[in-house]
């Protein structure tokens, strides 16, 4: 049980905070960019209560992560209302390119905080310190996924929004409505392709070779790689 409650805290928590800040860094961009609507309902907090989606920020990262699945998930979106914005067009995509971007961002934070962390390349932590460690490594891990999952170019992800802008604006509106079917969209990418064939698995043949390059890059800059 130690274990299990060990496990579950160093993925649950990186990834609320990684997840929460990616939401968050819509709303502020939107809100630099004309549009208050974040800011007037209260979603530009760092109180993670104002963000949690009860499935997506709290059961299916728990699930994963008792599992031993790749931990995942997401907060509640935050409002962003296109009209409000001095360009529409433009600025949906540097919208949506902030969460993304603050997740590297985080992604760069993990990394000093490791630089600075004690910790040595082969030696291994123990206690509260490997605590912390295990927190700061998986904060790197999921924020990098996050980053490179939501660049995806399709609907709903962040890449879809910036597909969406580069499109003709006939092509854009039914581009957009594609997003209705995002829960789906998720459940297909993370189970049903990779239960089909290996091939399928986006993930895992895609995203993951991209993160783990990345994330090798930040732990090499830390003294860590190897």
């Amino acid at each position: 049980m130690g274990d299990l409650v060990y496990s579950v805290s160093v993925w649950v928590i990186p990834l609320v905070f990684a997840i929460v800040f990616h939401e968050i860094s819509h709303g502020w961009v939107a809100n630099l960019l004309g549009d208050p609507t974040a800011a007037q309902l209260g979603r530009l907090s760092p109180n993670p209560i104002r963000h949690v989606d009860p499935f997506g920020t709290v059961v299916l990262p728990l699930v994963l992560a008792v599992s031993g699945a790749p931990v995942f998930g997401w907060a509640k979106p935050v409002p962003v209302i296109a009209q409000r914005l001095r360009n529409p067009r433009i600025d949906m995509m540097l919208v949506a390119l902030a969460g993304p971007l603050s997740n590297l961002l985080m992604a760069v934070l993990a990394t000093i905080a490791l630089t600075f962390s004690g910790l040595e390349s082969g030696v291994e932590p123990v206690g509260f310190h490997a605590f912390v460690v295990d927190n700061l490594v998986n904060f790197l891990l999921i924020n990098i996924f996050l980053a490179v999952f939501n660049l995806l170019p399709i609907p709903p992800f962040d890449g879809g929004h910036v597909v969406e802008g580069l499109l003709p604006r006939p092509l854009a509106a039914k581009w957009a409505q594609m997003a209705r079917y995002a829960f789906p969209v998720l459940i297909i990418l993370l189970v049903v392709l990779p239960m089909l064939s290996p091939q399928l698995n986006v993930v895992g043949r895609l995203v993951q070779p991209i993160v783990f390059a990345i994330a090798r890059f930040f732990l090499g800059s830390a003294g860590l790689a190897g």
